[in-house]
């Protein structure tokens, strides 16, 4: 039975891995057939030996490792040596996995599953010969629309043009929360075509956008503008000290990016330092980021932070508290 090697995308990753098992017959087997394993945490050796056994009662024996290459990656120092465990070869541990797997007996189904990884990465390279390689980029552009109406199908639901283009313009090519959305909104449309309007009501990041529309606002020094946006906050059943808090969040972010920036880190480092995995985040805040400086930031954000001592103290009101952060002006620099 073939070997499969399936990186990229981790949400399409996931859904092919699904796709294989079933068209393979892998959905019924036994709990002692279906074997999980960790790419970081294995010996070549253990798995080879996984792959050679033969199933118990069943036509089928399923092994699914995550992250080999990716471990193979970070042990090798991007491609330029061999890991020890985890790696390319076994080393004195046994032979290679790329020789391993022609000897597999046919009743093995092997899929190998990982995010991004390099081209250089030295365990694709050699599994490429031997094994079925499928890459799963996630789509961009035209292709994240068509997407996005192809989902929402799946699900039973129709999806305006507009609504769409607002899905994918508020959360962007992030397919684990698309897919979550467009669950959402397909229970909440049922019968009908989903609109613009049912995507600005239902989708939680609408809010987020909101935020940073109003941080923009507060920091360029214009009041009306910030107060319009959190006052539709407001009339959305939030309290005041919950947008204090999210205009902190959001301030905080920023700074955080800011710092980033001007040390250059690259995109992936960029998400660690914000402690997200949202592209809709890292995308927004950035982008917020370059049209203010450090010092403005910084001074917004020192302010911030004397109103909510003020409000715990009880020496502002919360509503009045945020008017008047909203009515102050950064001093300019």
């Amino acid at each position: 039975m073939p070997a499969f090697l399936v990186f990229g995308d981790s949400f399409l990753v996931k859904r092919r891995l699904a796709a294989l098992e079933a068209e393979h017959g892998a959905d019924g087997l036994l709990d002692a057939n279906r074997h999980r394993l960790l790419g970081a945490q294995l010996n070549p050796a253990e798995l080879t030996g996984v792959c050679q056994a033969l199933p118990f009662m069943d036509p089928l024996r399923l092994v699914v490792v995550d992250g080999l290459l990716a471990a193979a990656e970070s042990r090798s120092g991007g491609g330029r040596g061999r890991g020890r465990r985890g790696g390319a070869n076994a080393g004195n541990n046994g032979p290679s996995l790329a020789d391993a797997i022609p000897q597999m007996p046919a009743t093995t189904l092997l899929l190998l599953a990982d995010g991004e990884v390099s081209a250089n990465n030295p365990l694709l390279r050699q599994l490429r010969p031997v094994c079925q390689v499928e890459e799963q980029t996630a789509p961009r552009g035209e292709q994240l629309n068509r997407w996005i109406k192809r989902t929402a199908e799946a699900k039973g639901a129709k999806v305006s043009p507009a609504a769409i283009a607002s899905l994918a313009d508020l959360v962007g090519g992030d397919l684990w929360t698309l897919d979550q959305e467009l669950e959402k909104l397909s229970l909440y449309a049922i019968g009908r075509e989903i609109g613009e309007s049912d995507v600005r009501l239902m989708v939680s990041q609408v809010r987020e956008a909101s935020i940073f529309e109003a941080v923009d606002a507060m920091i360029e020094g214009r009041p009306d503008t910030a107060l319009r946006l959190l006052a539709q906050l407001r009339d959305d059943g939030r309290e005041p000290l919950y947008i204090i808090a999210m205009v902190e969040r959001q301030l905080r972010l920023l700074a955080l990016a800011r710092d980033s920036m001007d040390r250059s880190l690259p995109a992936g480092e960029m998400k660690r330092a914000l402690g997200t995995s949202s592209d809709f985040v890292v995308r927004k805040t950035t982008a917020q980021a370059h049209r203010h400086t450090t010092q403005a930031i910084a001074w917004r954000y020192d302010r911030l932070l004397q109103a909510d001592l003020a409000i715990k103290q009880g020496r502002l009101d919360p509503d009045l508290a945020l008017e008047l952060l909203v009515g102050e002006s950064a001093p300019r620099r």
